[in-house]
């Protein structure tokens, strides 16, 4: 079937989609860019090594701070107002991250990190906007092809950092310069978005549930847990992952190598991940992203060669896909059209308050567990088990609660 034989609805929805899959594989590099060298630039600037990854902390600090106002933002001026909210912000930290590695500053190198959080932040929110314009049965497949966008991000992000790393005289400041580009030139594809804004209350009341009655919610709970630990674990190993690869006697690009084919792991399957939720259940996928997170702890934690290294980010990578693409598709269908923004906004805050938890652990627990790179980065592995635990759980509690519940 042609586009031209599809309805004018589908049509826009496919055009949005192909705008969100083109921002999510340009703009989203330069989240690969800076988690690569954002803890190996924090480590040249900080006086104490526990701090090194301060900087990316601060980045999951602000995406988690950012992304209940930036959902209120899109749920009153739409969503190319809040997207370019996070583009200008990208900007505005990268420029002070390029400044403070000018002036050798680690504090103002941290706060350049928050400002980036905002962008990724804004970033999260294209998976939701694929939803906005798209049928039910299409939604899955929506989500995933913008998730598939991260595909190309992980190949130009790594690639970039390996040029532009040691190309001027400050290291990483080229990194940083070229972040900037990225987001100014993005920032013009939002242009071509065709996405209404939701409907607005004409009264005083709230349209559709309270936060606390969304929150009762089985579907809507269990999706925010199992999102939660996905994206929480796939960022404590994966912050810690270019410090502990140069720790054990492997190059900076080595390190860039491995995240690359972390990020390719991350975003490949979602050619096909909303298509396994369609055919075998979004609760299905969830639980196989949680072992498959699971088995990435075991083959980290069975040796410091590089196969190691490899297989653990790679599986860490596709554990992540099924389980946070998972826990958005069950998320979407969970809600009105008018509860959109609490609920997006309600969830990116849980996930990303885990996300910076995780990342402010993720440093400490490397740098000062033992007293080796090999002794921290088995116990960054280990703090796997209890989030997963709980993860498994609540998957279990939802499949004992009556179907009329969910």
């Amino acid at each position: 079937m042609t586009d031209t034989a599809l309805s004018p609805d589908t049509q826009r929805a496919r055009r949005n989609v192909m705008i969100l899959v083109l921002a999510q594989a340009f703009l989203g590099a330069q989240m690969s860019m800076i988690f690569t060298i954002g803890g190996l630039a924090g480590q040249s600037l900080a006086t104490n090594l526990c701090f090194s990854t301060l900087p990316i902390s601060a980045t999951v600090l602000g995406s988690m701070m950012a992304a209940t106002p930036l959902s209120a933002a899109m749920q009153r001026w739409g969503r190319r107002v809040g997207f370019w909210i996070g583009t200008g912000s990208g900007t505005i930290g990268a420029g002070i991250g390029a400044y403070a590695l000018l002036h050798q500053s680690f504090w103002l190198f941290v706060l350049g990190g928050f400002f980036t959080g905002v962008y990724q932040s804004a970033q999260g929110f294209f998976r939701f906007a694929a939803t906005d314009t798209a049928d039910e049965s299409f939604r899955p497949k929506a989500i995933s092809y913008v998730m598939a966008g991260g595909l190309a991000s992980a190949i130009i992000g790594p690639q970039l950092v390996k040029v532009t790393s040691q190309a001027m005289v400050v290291p990483f400041l080229g990194t940083y310069l070229a972040v900037i580009a990225i987001n100014i030139v993005g920032s013009l594809l939002f242009l071509f978005l065709d996405i209404p804004k939701p409907p607005v209350s004409t009264h005083h009341h709230l349209i559709g549930r309270s936060r606390m009655e969304l929150l009762k919610t089985p579907r809507i709970a269990v999706a925010i847990i199992i999102a939660t630990t996905s994206y929480a674990l796939m960022n404590l190993v994966m912050t810690s992952t270019p410090l502990a690869v140069v720790g054990c006697g492997f190059e900076q690009n080595t390190a860039a190598n491995i995240v690359s084919a972390h990020v390719i792991a991350m975003f490949l399957p979602s050619f096909f991940t909303g298509y396994l939720i369609a055919k075998f259940g979004v609760e299905r996928i969830m639980s196989l992203g949680l072992i498959i997170l699971g088995a990435a702890g075991v083959v980290a934690m069975m040796g410091v060669e590089l196969e190691n290294f490899f297989g653990a980010l790679i599986l860490l990578g596709v554990g992540w896909n099924f389980g946070f693409i998972g826990a958005t598709a069950m998320l979407s269908s969970a809600h009105e059209p008018s509860e959109r923004g609490r609920v997006q906004g309600m969830n990116d805050l849980i996930v990303f308050g885990g996300v910076t938890l995780a990342s402010l652990a993720s440093g400490g627990l490397l740098n000062c567990s033992g007293g080796s790179a090999q002794d921290g980065w088995i116990a960054v592995n280990l703090t796997m088990i209890p989030l997963l635990t709980l993860a498994g759980a609540a998957l279990i509690w939802l499949w004992m609660q009556p179907k009329n519940k969910g």
